[in-house]
């Protein structure tokens, strides 16, 4: 801990190190001597302007209305994506035997969401790193995360619809379907619903749909009712109004919503939790834009 608050993340090695810093400037410090430490300081220097360059794409395509305008932003974000992509795979592939690239893929999985991508950089590591403290956490995450991943089978689940009715996710089978968990009460969820509904009206039309399960409250089925009219989701909604105890988000393991899956029309799930100008992204990459 540097200063009063602030930490201050060191990667050490059993060798002689000098780390100097001044208490008025705790983000500023200069490690010498550690190989691992300067292999950490030398991505950060590379990823945080990206990562920093995506917050800001994805704040100004929210206030962009729909047009060219939002579309031409939409290929910077998702070119700026495949930069960040780009430099994880470098740090894989250059530095396999470095203790730093196990926290480096846990914290930029944010990015991507996809498991067997993080699995096969993980398996590309040296035995010794995948067996680190860190190693070994993150392979436990990836086992944990496997189920529901992106490039697994979609696991089919039945639900009553509105008025009552079973529907299962396998009828909507040929069509590229986006399973949005969701709830009346959710603030979140519901402050998303303009841009899942912007989207759904957008892509609609080019063999895509949604089918909304809401881990809606029992005996609350007029709120759930209530919310789908009030945020005008025109889309199939099922839902056994079981809470967090809802069938469906048990078998994908939702531990928290908004929450969605992505899956295409042979059932794999092609991408997951899509949000923001992400889910626009998405789907002009497998759709089109035009």
């Amino acid at each position: 801990m540097i200063g009063e608050e602030k930490p201050a993340e060191v990667y050490v090695e059993n060798t002689t190190i000098s780390f100097k810093a001044d208490k008025s400037e705790p983000g500023k410090f200069k490690v010498e001597g550690s190989a691992s430490h300067k292999d950490f300081a030398d991505f950060v220097a590379t990823f945080l302007p990206l990562a920093q360059q995506l917050n800001t794409l994805a704040t100004t395509i929210n206030y962009t209305m729909p047009g060219t305008s939002r579309d031409s932003l939409t290929n910077i974000y998702t070119a700026e994506q495949e930069k960040v992509q780009k430099e994880i795979d470098k740090l894989v592939a250059t530095k396999p035997s470095s203790v730093i690239v196990p926290f480096v893929l846990n914290v930029t999985y944010q990015f991507n969401e996809d498991i067997n991508l993080l699995e096969g950089r993980f398996n590309k590591l040296v035995a010794a790193v995948k067996n680190s403290e860190s190693g070994k956490q993150l392979k436990d995450f990836i086992t944990e995360n496997k189920i529901g991943a992106v490039g697994s089978e979609a696991m089919d689940f039945s639900q009553p619809d509105t008025e009552g009715k079973s529907v299962s996710l396998s009828s909507f089978r040929g069509k590229y379907v986006l399973i949005d968990f969701w709830a009346s009460w959710c603030g979140p969820c519901r402050n998303e619903n303009p841009n899942v509904v912007e989207n759904y009206k957008k892509f609609k039309a080019k063999n895509f749909t949604i089918l909304g399960v809401s881990l809606d409250r029992p005996g609350q089925k007029d709120k759930w009712l209530d919310a789908i009219k009030e945020d005008n989701l025109t889309w199939t909604h099922v839902s056994d109004l079981q809470f967090w105890s809802n069938a469906a988000a048990k078998l994908y393991r939702v531990s928290s919503i908004p929450q969605n899956f992505l899956v295409d029309p042979q059932g794999k799930i092609i991408a997951k939790n899509l949000r923001g100008p992400a889910l626009e992204a998405k789907l002009c990459e497998v759709l089109g834009c035009n």
